[in-house]
């Protein structure tokens, strides 16, 4: 079976966590191998080439059991707290199409953040694939509720110069599933190997023409996580969430990461207290690219062009 799987106050963002440089390049990778120059896969904690050229190929990858299922359950309950909150103020939640909503949070709330992020095979395919200075930049969770229609075709973000020049990955999306995850609960579909797909007519950037549907519903495949499972993408790769006919919601944490030229986390505002920092191995305060904050405030979701053309939820 396929996997899915998928501050302080204006102005100041505190002192800051990752010691990645977002000015320094790579060098262009050599052909036939997509790992990052330099990079010695095999030499990983988790030798994961043949995760990379599925990004590179599919533009997806997966791992099967990477977590117990009483992992994932206690995930779910800190998304639930979390989505619940949200829910309960302005801008706390936004919508991505009709009963569907994204939420960013902050690592705190989600009590197995470091489990996550340090998690070998996590670890290994974002070094693999991004570099050594891999930044952690978003953390977040999507919830297709009872009603959610099919999305249209979609990327992420507008592909980036990087990409488009070099054919090289720069940032990767986890997603992690909170339930088991059934035909009728709108799964996530994802057409292979469109994350090369470039075209003007491509509305914001992200958004292909109808005349293209046909082309991704023959390419379409749906995923069906279980809880545990973790999956890898870019989120160039043309994907939408499909309509939930269940009365159960179908929450899939989101785990962005940044290679050095990416600047995804310019539009995040994820932080961390001090105390929390101090608790944290030095091996994800490296990567770990957020605010280092006296005390939370809750993440205030903006208006994006995804909601503007999926509409409310």
């Amino acid at each position: 079976m396929d996997v899915s799987v998928s501050p302080d106050s204006a102005g100041s963002r505190g002192s800051r966590g990752s010691r990645g440089s977002r000015g320094s390049r790579g060098s262009r990778r050599s052909l036939g191998s997509p790992v990052f120059p330099g990079v010695d896969a095999a030499a990983l904690d988790v030798d994961v080439s043949a995760e990379v050229a599925a990004l590179y190929s599919d533009g997806i990858t997966a791992r099967k059991g990477a977590f117990t299922p009483e992992w994932a359950d206690r995930l779910g309950e800190d998304v639930a707290k979390a989505f619940e909150e949200a829910r309960s103020r302005p801008g706390g939640a936004v919508g991505r199409g009709p009963n569907r909503y994204y939420v960013e949070i902050h690592p705190e709330q989600i009590r197995g953040f470091v489990e996550l992020v340090d998690h070998p095979w996590v670890r290994s395919l974002c070094t693999a694939t991004l570099g050594p200075d891999y930044r952690i930049v978003e953390l977040g969770f999507d919830v297709p509720l009872e009603g959610a229609v099919n999305q249209p075709w979609h990327r992420d973000f507008p592909m980036p110069e990087e990409t488009r020049r070099e054919r090289r990955l720069t940032s990767l999306a986890f997603n992690v599933t909170t339930v088991d995850t059934e035909e009728d609960m709108g799964p996530f579909e994802i057409a292979p190997g469109t994350q090369w797909d470039d075209s003007e007519d491509f509305e914001h950037g992200m958004f292909p023409p109808k005349a293209d549907y046909d082309r991704y519903l023959r390419r379409a495949v749906r995923k069906y996580p279980r809880r545990g499972d973790i999956s890898a993408r870019t989120a160039l790769t043309i994907h939408r969430g499909t309509a939930n006919q269940s009365a159960k919601s179908r929450p899939v944490l989101v785990l962005g990461v940044d290679g050095p030229e990416a600047n995804n986390g310019e539009r995040h505002d994820a932080a961390v207290t001090r105390a929390y920092w101090e608790t944290l191995p030095e091996r994800v305060r490296r990567h770990l690219d957020c605010a280092i904050v006296d005390e939370l405030t809750p993440v205030t979701q903006l208006h994006t062009i995804e909601g503007l053309v999926m509409g409310d939820a």
